[in-house]
């Protein structure tokens, strides 16, 4: 069935449409529907682009390069300012919602959207300044157990909560469909 809307793709063409040439017939509609859709499921949907886009510009390409990024950021300048900049931010807006949790009496703060988001916010933080000055010395072992910690614990919480049910079910739809 892709073969035989792939032969029409091909002989018929798709419509170039902008702001400037909007689509004009049903036709038009029905072979842009088909174009994307038969784009999506193609085994080979780079053979079919000169027929959906007719003025592909061409841009150089280069095959089986390696690309090295070999930089030492940890204690420039700029990541400093940028790492400060991060946390003053984050716990600007950390500080914000955790005004508007107490304000409005929340005790179960991974209910609400702005608890959860709070929570993320400070683990960023903490992250950050774990890491500002990990270029001077030496990682210790408190350090190490500190980003541990700091990296599992939104695991431990959502597993938690994934295999508790009388909390799940009082997530917002959009976190009940998450795995």
């Amino acid at each position: 069935m892709v073969a035989i809307l792939s032969d029409i793709l091909k002989k018929l063409g798709v419509p170039q449409v902008s702001s400037n040439s909007p689509v004009k017939s049903a036709k038009e509609r029905l072979m842009l529907h088909i174009g994307s859709e038969v784009y999506k499921v193609s085994p080979d949907p780079d053979a079919l682009l000169p027929y959906i886009i007719k003025d592909r510009p061409k841009l150089p390409t280069v095959s089986k390069a390696r690309v090295r990024i070999s930089a030492k950021t940890e204690e420039s300048l700029i990541w400093r300012r940028m790492a400060d900049l991060h946390v003053l931010v984050a716990s600007t807006f950390g500080v914000i919602l955790g005004w508007k949790l107490y304000k409005e009496g929340i005790t179960d703060i991974f209910q609400q959207e702005e608890g959860r988001e709070c929570c993320g916010l400070m683990l960023t933080v903490f992250w950050l300044l774990l890491c500002r000055h990990s270029g001077r010395s030496s990682v210790g072992s408190v350090r190490i157990c500190t980003a541990v910690g700091i990296t599992v614990f939104p695991f431990i919480t959502w597993i938690y909560y994934y295999i508790n049910t009388e909390l799940k079910k009082h997530w917002p739809e959009h976190c009940t469909t998450a795995l």
